[in-house]
């Protein structure tokens, strides 16, 4: 993930309590808001109602803007082994044009490894739910890291705000004594919201 998508999220927080217009026309967000993927730049934009809706259809966006799903839903566990992947935390999409990219939040931000589309389809052939995924906008988040058993499909923003807190969080060459309780809190703060939308 790009420095300045992370700056921009950062920003959007800070402009939420003052209240902040739709990146996509203008018009007023309210607090509760869904948000658009500009492909172009691999960026978040807050939409208003008008523009979620809008987005919501397939063709709406074209090649530029993606309205960013909602869906959280824990899986059972993927093995990522076979994807190459050689760390515990990562998280997977699938793009536009079928290319698959593994991301591993650090703390410069997201170092990017392509899969073996080959590979992912095997992965998905075990796992159907997978194959459900929204190109660019949805990923498979898995933390196996000291033991923990996390496997998700979740939307992209959940990505970016994971990326953000391991950034700030890190410290040292090991990641320091914050980072991990930060990422624990981050996950028991996804299961808390699944289970509110469940709710």
């Amino acid at each position: 993930m790009r420095s300045a998508a992370l700056e921009r999220l950062v920003r959007q927080a800070r402009r939420r309590a003052e209240g902040q217009p739709c990146d996509v026309c203008g018009a007023p967000v309210p607090d509760e808001h869904r948000h658009v993927l500009d492909l172009g730049r691999a960026e978040l934009m807050c939409a208003c109602r008008a523009c979620s809706v809008l987005f919501d259809r397939d063709a709406a966006g074209g090649d530029h803007f993606r309205l960013v799903p909602q869906r959280r839903q824990r899986l059972d566990p993927v093995s990522t082994g076979s994807l190459g992947v050689p760390v515990g935390l990562v998280f997977v999409t699938v793009k536009s044009d079928g290319t698959v990219v593994a991301h591993y939040p650090s703390p410069v931000g997201a170092t990017e490894w392509e899969v073996d589309p080959c590979v992912w389809e095997e992965v998905v052939d075990r796992h159907a739910q997978l194959g459900t995924m929204a190109r660019e906008v949805e990923a498979l988040l898995v933390n196996t890291a000291r033991g923990q058993r996390e496997h998700w499909i979740v939307p992209i923003e959940d990505c970016f705000r994971l990326v953000a807190v391991v950034r700030q969080e890190w410290s040292g060459l090991s990641g320091g004594s914050t980072v991990w309780p930060a990422i624990e809190r981050f996950f028991a703060e996804l299961a808390e919201d699944r289970r509110s939308c469940d709710g």
